[in-house]
């Protein structure tokens, strides 16, 4: 952790920055102040996206062309594929950018076509935001996102994002222990969503984990195996790292979380595989986040194996990596406590690693 302080990684949380202004004679902010110039470049980076599509619209010398709906679309795709290997706060700006951007042009002059783009790449963005607040545990701000969402899906009679907004209440509420209403909205979300399509997979694998935190070994299987035989023909996507097509290596990372949720010692090789990929270039770059989030998992199933020195040792990188987004912690507090229950000499630092992951 001090190794990644003194890198510029990430900023300590107090009162080390105090601390170390005091043992170098300087000021926090002199001391820190690369942080603020990196906030400067993120900005930048976003406002300069939109500038490009301000400029290929006015070139057009129209409210909405093709050029520009189609930049706007392929940015909405970017900003998807950014969601594994960006911190949700610095996702969540850029964003909220785009947001306003397309809602200048809600009321512009266009054809209903083009109307019904603009509302459907409103809807995947307010999504996406949604999905930003909730990892930041800032679930006012999420469930406002999700409903305008939604009623964009409506107008756009788009089911997919309808699906998706379902799903992703449902992943909110297992992450806040409501495991009842999981299953209910990941149920609700397989009904709207278009069979076979990316929301009606994750809806189903989403049902399978709720079933997990129940408790129900024969309902958790048979969600799981639904979401195999779903997922059996489909082919490898241009960008697995989209955060919207289901990624078919997905279902060996839900399978390793739901597996390890009921104990099963099949989780293992399920999470070790899935650890492998997602740390490897074989199917598209890596993906730091699911691989901290992996982590948790294959600590979780080398408890259930009886190996808990390296349970240990693998949730304490989980732990210390800075990737694990606040939606993440209780799963990381389940396995130190899981840990301590076994009074393993170890438990004492992944605690401490734990709090600290808190505080900051």
């Amino acid at each position: 952790m001090i190794r990644s302080w003194e890198a510029g990684k990430h900023r300590p949380s107090e009162p080390y920055p105090q601390l170390y202004a005091r043992v170098f004679q300087t000021t926090e902010h002199d001391l820190f102040h690369e942080n603020d110039a990196f906030q400067v470049e993120i900005e930048a980076a976003g406002d300069d996206e939109l500038e490009a599509m301000e400029l290929a619209r006015r070139v057009a010398a129209s409210d909405m062309g093709e050029e520009t709906l189609e930049r706007l679309e392929m940015a909405v795709d970017d900003l998807a594929v950014a969601y594994p290997r960006t911190p949700p706060a610095e996702l969540l700006q850029r964003v909220r950018r785009h947001i306003s951007y397309v809602s200048t042009f809600v009321n512009a002059r266009m054809t209903l076509a083009e109307h019904r783009r603009i509302i459907v790449a409103g809807g995947w963005l307010s999504l996406l935001a949604a999905t930003c607040h909730i990892d930041l545990r800032q679930f006012p701000s999420g469930a406002a996102r999700l409903r305008t969402a939604m009623q964009l899906a409506k107008h756009a009679e788009h089911a997919e994002i309808a699906g998706w907004c379902l799903e992703t209440e449902a992943w909110q509420a297992l992450t806040s222990g409501d495991h009842r209403q999981a299953l209910a909205l990941a149920q609700s979300a397989q009904r709207v969503a278009p069979k076979g399509s990316s929301a009606y997979i994750q809806a189903t694998a989403q049902e399978g984990r709720a079933w997990a935190r129940l408790g129900a070994g024969p309902e958790t299987r048979d969600a799981l195996g639904r979401v195999s035989r779903l997922v059996e023909p489909l082919p490898i996507p241009d960008r697995p790292e989209h955060h919207y097509r289901y990624d078919p290596a997905k279902s060996d990372a839900y399978t390793a979380t739901t597996l390890s949720w009921i104990g099963d010692p099949a989780a293992e090789r399920y999470a070790r595989g899935v650890l492998a990929r997602l740390e490897s270039t074989t199917d598209g770059p890596p993906r730091p986040r699911r691989a901290a989030s992996a982590r948790l998992d294959l600590a979780l199933a080398l408890l259930a194996a009886d190996l808990p020195d390296e349970a240990a040792d693998t949730a304490l990188v989980a732990i210390t990596s800075g990737l694990l987004a606040p939606s993440s912690y209780w799963r990381a507090a389940e396995v130190v406590s899981a840990l301590e229950a076994r009074r393993l000499s170890e438990t004492a630092e992944l605690r401490e690693a734990y709090w600290e992951l808190c505080r900051s």
